[in-house]
């Protein structure tokens, strides 16, 4: 018989394992595309990560996609807050910074709204750039500073057909 302390420890590790490859998934599709070479790399590093082994990834991917279709950037935006909210150790926030830069790199084409939303993954972590970079010496790009909006987020194609100078 499994212990209420034992469900809470399993349920934990799935939620983090999920948010794990809700980070993968975020960071394949931020740009609008999903590359056959991220999804190829994905279903490959999670079948040989244990950080995955306890989420149906496959049903999960499939649910990430119908979701984001639906929710467009309200999806990535709900991510953002979902890891702002969620208390996370170093460990589990440098998992997430390793996986979204591999992600962003996987493709050979790093798009500048890729690193965009890294910088907003970035800007929700309690992380010290020392840590990443002792980490990952090679990756500081990812940490230069930039315009970070934290209220107002442009959205591409917005219409400002109200917008009228004259009186």
């Amino acid at each position: 018989m499994i212990n209420e302390g034992k469900l809470d420890l399993i349920s934990r590790i799935m939620e983090i394992n999920e948010l794990y490859l809700k980070t993968a998934f975020c960071c394949m599709a931020c740009d609008g595309d999903i590359a056959p070479k991220e999804l190829e790399f994905i279903r490959s590093y999670v079948s040989n990560n244990e950080l995955f082994s306890v989420v149906d990834v496959e049903n999960k991917l499939n649910e990430y996609v119908a979701d984001i279709n639906q929710q467009g950037i309200s999806f990535l935006n709900d991510y953002l807050k979902d890891i702002a909210n969620m208390s996370l150790t170093e460990t589990q926030e440098l998992n997430i910074v390793r996986i979204a830069i591999q992600m962003i790199e996987v493709d050979n084409k790093i798009e500048y709204s890729e690193i965009s939303f890294f910088k907003r993954i970035r800007l929700n972590l309690n992380i010290s750039d020392v840590t990443i970079l002792e980490d990952m010496p090679d990756k500081e790009d990812y940490l230069l500073p930039d315009i970070i909006l934290k209220e107002y987020e442009f959205v591409l194609n917005t219409p400002f057909l109200n917008i009228n100078l004259k009186n």
